[in-house]
């Protein structure tokens, strides 16, 4: 039976961040279905400037120890050491989800479409993708930080110096109950001009 659009809004409305989020991730099956959603987006020219990384299992170790080498050498730029609790924190940051589905920005040149229409694009996929995991059953939280686009974090994804690592989606079953949000002032946010 067909939802209704009071319904689809709702449920939209009902989306949350959930942070550590347990087993199960999403199957192989309900994980392309949800990249199919995110492809969705609009794209100006069609350039599709969206790439997806599915990290699960012990990749999700190897992922850690790329950010915590990202976050040392950053470090070592400001002139800073980060102390071994820092670092442990780091390595473990991809252990908060069962599944991480990165999306990145693969920049385009094109006279037509500028570079923030396609980060704009990707961030597109990315609400796509998210609502369609939902979907299925499933809870996400978009995290990037300050280390996503780190030399040692663009090489591991083989992301080009020109491109974006622009979401890490963490995918997997929330414990808990996602909480009812308060409803937005829209007012102050919004001008209607005729």
């Amino acid at each position: 039976m067909p939802i209704t659009s009071e319904e689809m809004i709702g449920w939209i409305n009902s989306r949350r961040s959930m942070g550590n989020l347990d087993a199960p991730a999403p199957t192989y099956a309900q994980v392309k279905t949800a990249i199919e959603c995110a492809t969705t987006a609009p794209d100006h020219k069609k350039l599709q400037p969206w790439r997806f990384i599915v990290t699960q299992g012990d990749a999700r170790h190897e992922l850690g120890r790329v950010l915590a080498r990202a976050a040392q050498e950053k470090a070592i730029q400001e002139g800073e050491v980060l102390s071994e609790k820092d670092i442990e924190k780091t390595v473990n940051m991809p252990l908060r989800a069962p599944m991480i589905i990165t999306v990145v920005t693969k920049m385009q040149a094109h006279q037509k479409v500028p570079p923030f229409e396609q980060i704009l694009s990707t961030g597109a996929a990315v609400q796509n993708l998210i609502l369609a995991l939902k979907a299925q059953g499933y809870s996400t939280v978009w995290r990037t930080g300050l280390l996503c686009n780190e030399p040692a974090v663009k090489a591991y994804f083989d992301v080009g110096s020109n491109d974006y690592v622009t979401a890490f989606v963490y995918t997997g079953t929330s414990p808990a109950d996602e909480a009812t949000r308060k409803a937005t002032d829209i007012e102050p946010l919004v001008r209607f001009e005729s």
